[in-house]
């Protein structure tokens, strides 16, 4: 089988994902573009260089809809020969294209895709494009929904984190962010995004609030204690599912949950010929990839089977892995990978995540595959995973090797 290889891996800053957020003037095909055509010139593409480009879009609709991995083809400099690809895993969506692009090199549809995916949450909003799982009776009570705060906060409940667990978590997060872009760290992936002029706007991740200490998050209210008891409430119904739970301890707020945000992510994957035709170094192997599907309910820990399941795949333990990137979704949501793995905090999400920078849901998945890759090399670490909760009850994961 062939060999998929990480070239190069490119994100956006990430805004923040209201109307006076930098990005909001900026539509999704156009940030989307401005990735394609930073990756195009970075590697010398011409022609029909690539197979398909593969983006991830967690809210399909508006300007959002109707194949926008095609039409952001088409809004680049991108040949126009190259079709695209929309693709949906909620908030794995991003790394689920790179996961699917790696997957067809590997299989020899082709010797080299762009992968990745954008949300631009301050003009698409979440949810807006209708969620059959959230709304239609027919499944949502079968299945015991509850919206995702609700499920963080009994991932609190049952594994036994409380307010300050996750509060201080989320601390942490910020501290990390605000020290990797003071030392630079995220310099070689970062591009400036520019308006319709040409001008830049926006070349920092906007969202952080570096100055967040334990005193400020504390005087939050839980953001999902209403929703949860207010009746008829969300409790009720997840007691439905784990009658053993007494009460649900809501914990989770807008300052140990991620940011809402706007942003795009690209990585171009290709194998050893294609890298060979163009003049181009690999920089990683992509040794795993994986998916499941996990109970819907609590529907935040697919991290753990997820990673189980790749680390079967590549043939490892988790002592094999150097470093480790777990999506921010919550708090909890991390705070539950790294005790049922034993993962030292010091290997995991080493210069922040979610939580300080933002989550835009398409992209998140390039964008922590990016990441892992970056801080491999900066650290000279050999191995490396990446991984997403998703909602409705799912989990994705990468493995990945330096070469």
């Amino acid at each position: 089988m062939t060999e998929a290889y990480i070239y190069d891996a490119l994100r956006s800053p990430r805004g923040k994902g209201r109307k006076d957020g930098s990005l909001h003037e900026v539509t999704s095909v156009a940030l989307g573009a401005q990735m394609l055509n930073a990756i195009r010139e970075r590697s010398g593409l011409d022609g029909h260089a690539v197979e398909d480009v593969i983006w991830g879009n967690a809210t399909q609709a508006f300007e959002q809809g109707g194949c926008l991995a095609r039409t952001t083809v088409l809004a680049s400099e991108l040949d126009e020969r190259i079709p695209g690809l929309s693709i949906n895993r909620f908030c794995a969506s991003g790394m689920e294209a790179v996961n699917l692009a790696a997957n067809q090199v590997k299989g020899g549809a082709g010797e080299a895709y762009i992968a990745g995916g954008v949300e631009c949450m301050s003009r698409v909003a979440m949810g807006s494009d209708g969620a059959a799982v959230a709304v239609d009776p027919t499944v949502a009570m079968d299945h015991y929904f509850v919206p995702q705060g609700i499920s963080a906060d009994i991932i609190a409940t049952e594994y036994g984190f409380s307010r300050d667990d996750v509060d201080s978590f989320a601390v942490e997060s910020q501290k990390r962010a605000a020290a990797a872009w003071e030392d630079k760290r995220f310099d070689r992936s970062i591009v400036t995004i520019r308006d319709v002029n040409g001008l830049p706007i926006l070349a920092h991740d906007e969202y952080m609030r570096p100055g967040t200490d334990m005193q400020t998050l504390g005087g939050l209210k839980p953001a999902f204690k209403d929703l949860g008891e207010v009746m008829p409430g969300f409790d009720s119904v997840a007691k439905l599912k784990y009658p053993h739970l007494e009460a649900i301890n809501h914990v989770h707020h807008a300052g140990n949950s991620s940011g809402i945000v706007d942003g795009s992510a690209a990585v171009l994957i290709g194998s050893k010929e294609f890298g060979e035709k163009y003049g181009l170094k690999p920089r990683a192997r992509i040794r795993a990839t994986a998916k499941i599907g996990t109970d819907p309910t609590i529907m935040l820990t697919g991290p753990v089977p997820a990673t189980e399941r790749v680390l079967k795949a590549a043939g490892m333990e988790i002592g094999d892995i150097d470093l480790f990137e777990v999506n921010e979704a919550f708090s909890s949501v991390v705070l539950r990978f790294m005790q049922a793995f034993d993962v030292d905090h010091s290997k995991l999400n080493v210069n922040g995540g979610a939580i300080a920078m933002g989550h835009p849901l398409g992209a998140s998945g390039a964008i922590i595959i990016g990441t892992l890759l970056d801080e491999m090399e900066r650290q000279g670490k050999s191995t490396g995973l990446a991984t997403l909760c998703v909602a409705s009850g799912m989990g994705a994961a990468t493995v990945i090797e330096l070469v």
